[in-house]
């Protein structure tokens, strides 16, 4: 942007143009410095609610007492947005899983879409902590938003800090020889409505201060997009089964490369007998800022399952001791059930995934054929 593209820009900033978000944080800390940083002029001041106190770690005082507490505010707040879209694809919801407001409130919120805009598509990128973070009931705030995730988000990119702290941003908003709109991610990479995780994988990862690094070439990118070190998340494609794959390439890349590469990966890769075709691929002709190319490839694949069943385990190692339930439990509305509940639906998805593994390997077998009785 330029300073003689009138009144919007002044100094080279641009001074109208305001993301189209909500910022919501019952400790108001963060969003301080996000006010005080290099994007405070980007998100309105007016979108953000934010409280003092914040969650204590604990799922149930962001989900049952903040919710009810904010809930008009946030309703208000998110038609407000809504109604500045010309096209309203999606909602977009970032939150961690480990602390109280993230996991409790975040998906509180993730409610509130389904029931205010029940016809939107609810993606939904979550933060899951790692093995060894500080907070002591980190597992217990998990599986009980693993809960709400099996039940109302569309699409879930899971992302471990542990492994990566990319965060990632689509490219529908730029043009492209093949451009993908955001729902066709949902329609294409779900095909059951629970196994709705997409493990996210972005290639190159090196930042623009990693002047030594040299630019990969094409095809190589393509390789890492499916090797280990490149998942945001801990997990090795090459020995899962994959449901569906979509691969959104940005640059200087054409259709052909495209093509190429995916006839190159397949052997390697094991898809299920019913969808041995399952890519969906999206051309971006704007390459991302310090980069020739790029890729984002979002999978859904049973490479997933180890990081649910680490969750499974570590919920179960408080969960047999009861320690620290009495946090929860105090608080009006939530029971023990919820807890049974919440490990019930995590165990079940994960034997899910077991189902669909054990089909690995074995003999392509055609979908049987709509039969329409007469």
């Amino acid at each position: 942007r330029s300073d003689d593209n009138g009144p919007d820009i002044y100094k080279g900033k641009i001074c109208s143009l305001k993301a189209r978000a909500l910022l919501i944080d019952m400790e108001e800390g963060v969003v301080n410095e996000i006010l005080q940083g290099p994007l405070r002029d980007v998100f309105d001041s007016k979108q953000l609610i934010t409280d003092v106190s914040g969650s204590g770690n604990n799922w149930a005082v962001g989900h049952k007492i903040y919710g009810c507490q904010y809930r008009e505010n946030i309703v208000e707040k998110l038609r407000k947005t809504a109604e500045h879209c010309d096209c309203l694809q999606c909602f977009f919801i970032i939150h961690s899983m480990g602390g109280g407001t993230g996991s409790g409130l975040g998906t509180f919120v993730l409610n509130l879409l389904e029931e205010e805009f029940p016809e939107v598509y609810r993606f939904v990128t979550s933060v899951y902590p790692s093995g060894e973070d500080d907070v002591i009931t980190s597992p217990y705030n998990s599986v009980l938003a693993m809960k709400e995730l099996n039940e109302h988000a569309d699409c879930v990119l899971p992302i471990e800090n542990e492994v990566s702290n990319n965060i990632l941003f689509l490219s529908a908003r730029f043009e492209g020889s093949l451009n993908m709109d955001l729902n066709e991610i949902s329609m294409n990479l779900v095909p059951f409505p629970r196994l709705h995780y997409l493990v996210s994988s972005l290639t190159p990862l090196y930042t623009l201060a990693d002047v030594n690094v040299p630019s990969r070439r094409l095809d190589q990118m393509f390789s890492d997009a499916f090797s280990r070190d490149h998942q945001l998340i801990q997990a090795d494609p090459k020995h899962s089964l994959y449901l569906a794959c979509a691969l959104l390439v940005r640059g200087n890349v054409q259709v052909s490369d495209l093509r190429r590469n995916i006839e190159r990966l397949k052997p390697s890769l094991h898809f299920v007998s019913w969808n041995q075709e399952g890519w969906k691929t999206g051309l971006c002709s704007v390459p991302p800022v310090g980069h020739s190319h790029s890729l984002l490839a979002l999978a859904n694949s049973t490479c997933v399952k180890p990081t649910f069943i680490e969750l499974k385990d570590r919920f179960m190692k408080l969960y047999k001791k009861k320690a620290h339930l009495h946090h929860y439990l105090q608080i009006d509305g939530m029971e023990q059930s919820c807890f049974s509940e919440a490990i019930c639906s995590l165990s079940d998805l994960i034997q899910e995934y077991n189902e669909l593994d054990a089909t690995k390997g074995g003999p392509r077998v055609d979908p049987s054929r709509l039969k329409i009785a007469v």
